[in-house]
């Protein structure tokens, strides 16, 4: 079967089974060998030879480099997440039989690293030298949202489950294009349009016929961010055409354009014609700090944001968050821990506190054929 250890070796066989939700039994089978010589190896006491290594990965659908690395071979390959110019600090998670590095910018700045590029981006491929255990990596949950309830969310599951999560803040056309590209896990998304009151249709478009199953995770208000004591007496969409009205927007996919979309225009006003409109920003917090800062008078947001900066608020739509999820990942434990959350005492203190959640629908489960 293999010979006693004569290399140190970084052996990962062990995680990446449990990571895929298997019994030492079942991967056994699966790879044609005995319980006791997986044991074997999952121990170190024995490396396996190229034949038996070659069963193990195609059993658990990856690279034999994936389960063996010797000491010293530190760097790693992985798919590259991001867009425009290459950010060197990274973290990285496995998504299914793939590494993805996704670039730690704006609001992720101030994180700790996984690692570093060692060059640029090449064919949407870079090359990391980690600088956390490649292990911990290997386990890392990457959800990708707008909803800052995600990171509250991360947060507990870190602490009261032991995983390793990275939020993305993302809107929610841009989350699912990342959980159909498989570079996360879970995607958040409040897209309702008219005709697909449910938001089925959108993720429907973005998946394909991946099976999928959807888990509410809160209600929520969407409407208007506008400054302390709205100065600018805004109440409704002519009162963006003022003249010194200025908005900021957001990034066309998001669902809270979405819903400043649909009211202008069931009030027949042309955003063309509104102030600001085509100032794009990435997230919730990025659309409460440029209203906060004096640098707009309004943009499309949710309540939860507003309350957290202090920041008046136009109610239009209530609206139900989703998180995405494919059927074949939540076969991890770390998917299925995560959402376990979701359904936790904890969690719904914390979006009581917060203010601007109803979280009576969270954990409910839809499965999309």
């Amino acid at each position: 079967m293999g010979h006693h250890i004569a290399v140190a070796l970084d052996n990962r066989l062990r995680r990446v089974r449990e990571d895929r939700g298997l019994s030492q039994a079942e991967l056994a089978r699966r790879a044609g060998i005995s319980r006791q010589a997986l044991h074997a190896v999952e121990t170190g006491r024995y490396v396996p030879n190229t034949a038996v290594a070659l069963r193990l990965a195609r059993a658990l659908e990856c690279a034999v480099e994936d389960l063996f690395v010797p000491r010293g071979e530190t760097a790693v390959d992985a798919e590259w997440a991001g867009e425009g110019a290459p950010v060197r600090r990274v973290r990285i998670g496995r998504v299914r039989d793939r590494l993805v590095a996704w670039p730690l910018a704006g609001l992720d700045a101030a994180t700790p690293a996984d690692g570093v590029l060692l060059h640029d981006v090449y064919d949407g491929r870079v090359r990391i030298e980690p600088l956390a255990d490649v292990g911990r990596m290997e386990r890392t949950l990457l959800v990708a949202g707008c909803d800052p309830a995600l990171r509250v969310a991360a947060g507990l599951a870190e602490r009261t489950a032991g995983l390793s999560v990275h939020w993305i803040p993302a809107s929610s056309a841009r989350a699912l294009a990342a959980l159909a590209r498989g570079r996360v896990h879970v995607a958040g998304t409040h897209l309702r349009p008219p005709d697909d009151p449910t938001g089925v249709r959108a993720i429907r478009r973005a998946l394909g016929r991946t099976r999928a199953r959807v888990v509410s995770l809160a209600r929520w208000v969407e409407g208007l961010v506008l400054a302390p004591g709205n100065p600018r007496r805004i109440r409704s969409p002519e009162d963006l055409l003022r003249r010194g009205v200025r908005i900021v927007n957001r990034d066309a996919g998001a669902g809270s354009r979405a819903v400043l979309d649909r009211w202008l225009q069931r009030a027949g006003v042309d955003p063309r014609r509104i102030a600001g409109y085509d100032r794009e920003l990435p997230t919730h917090f990025a659309v409460a700090e440029a209203v906060a800062g004096g640098l707009a008078d309004a943009g499309p947001g949710v309540l939860p944001v507003a309350r957290a900066w202090g920041l008046e608020f136009l109610p239009i739509v209530e609206q139900r968050y989703d998180l995405v999820v494919p059927e074949d990942l939540l076969a991890l434990r770390s998917v299925r821990d995560f959402l376990d959350v979701l359904t936790s005492r904890a969690f719904r203190r914390e979006l009581e506190a917060i203010g601007g959640y109803d979280p009576a629908d969270a954990g409910t489960v839809t499965t999309l054929a």
